[in-house]
């Protein structure tokens, strides 16, 4: 029975600690990408967005070079320098926007 009482006692402990981590999750604003961007340029800044609210998840420092779509872009080759400046533009904007102490 003492075991049982140690065990409950300790989860009544552990347990407040365990939820203190999740208590204060930090907020990412999605700003929609500006009117008038080409297509190439609108899927760019929706991947730079995204990339910068995982790296805002995963508490990464801002790199948009980090990143495998910025490198080598989803779209064909007259595109690619529009779909990267759109994806610079929704990563920055999305880390500026972000209430992430530091940045």
């Amino acid at each position: 029975m003492t075991k049982l009482k140690l065990f409950l006692a300790l989860t009544a402990l552990a347990l407040p600690l365990a939820a203190a981590g999740c208590s204060h999750p930090r907020p990412v604003v999605y700003a929609p990408p500006p009117p008038g961007l080409g297509a190439a340029e609108q899927h760019g800044y929706y991947d730079g967005s995204l990339a910068a609210r995982n790296d805002i998840r995963k508490g990464f420092a801002p790199d948009v070079l980090r990143h495998r779509r910025f490198g080598n872009p989803p779209v064909p080759a007259p595109a690619i320098e529009e779909y990267r400046h759109g994806f610079r533009n929704g990563y920055e904007q999305t880390f500026s926007s972000s209430p992430v102490p530091g940045y």
